[in-house]
């Protein structure tokens, strides 16, 4: 079969939350969440700091699997603690995962982003990857942290009315953030439904 991540709603250019897991050196199983940025039906590039457990497992074993879910506990014990081996399949992917595919890696390089706020001098490797294998267990589409933004900006341009100056200054301060993070990584629907909200605090007087 074609593999095609639009079937799980992935469009190509954007970026999506996800957890990749991959065999540590001893053969136990590691998570870890990560973006992924959809770069056609079958590719896909991942850019990990240096000194991640997830990036030394790759750049050894050349091949890894992207998880979809939208669970809240996968996401956080994945981060903050190791998951324990019942929450993985045989093959290393994720039971509760409502889809999963694996990549091979294509190339990878050093990268070097100078205004990463995250860490010095933004010191990380790109991967290019191919997508060999894609089993979709129930209808799920990528979470878009975009979605998350969008929610949050109507909830600012629901309360902008409501507060004095000094709040109306916090909201548009959020909503400038979120409006720079959706365009980054949003979906097209994501950033269109921002610029309406964009335009709609504008005429309420939003400095924007």
């Amino acid at each position: 079969m074609e593999i095609d991540l639009s079937l799980i709603g992935m469009e190509r250019g954007r970026q999506y939350e996800t957890i990749i897991t991959t065999k540590n050196d001893d053969g136990t199983n590691h998570a870890a969440p990560m973006g992924v940025l959809c770069s056609g039906p079958d590719v896909i590039i991942n850019r990990i700091f240096k000194g991640s457990q997830t990036l030394e497992n790759i750049l050894k074993q050349k091949e890894f699997y992207v998880n979809i879910t939208q669970s809240p506990h996968l996401f956080t014990y994945s981060l903050i603690d190791d998951l324990d081996n019942e929450y993985f399949a045989d093959n290393n992917t994720l039971k509760d995962a409502d889809a999963y595919f694996k990549c091979e890696v294509i190339s990878f390089k050093n990268a070097v982003k100078q205004s990463d706020p995250v860490k010095k001098k933004g010191e990380a490797i790109v991967f290019k990857s191919k997508v060999v294998e894609l089993v979709i267990k129930k209808e799920t589409e990528a979470f878009n942290r975009g979605f998350g933004y969008v929610i949050e900006s109507l909830i600012s341009f629901l309360r902008f009315d409501l507060v004095d100056s000094e709040e109306k200054e916090f909201y548009t301060k959020r909503f400038k953030e979120a409006y720079r993070v959706v365009n980054k990584v949003g979906t097209r629907q994501d950033i269109k439904a921002m610029r309406k909200i964009k335009k709609e605090l504008k005429n309420k007087g939003c400095d924007l």
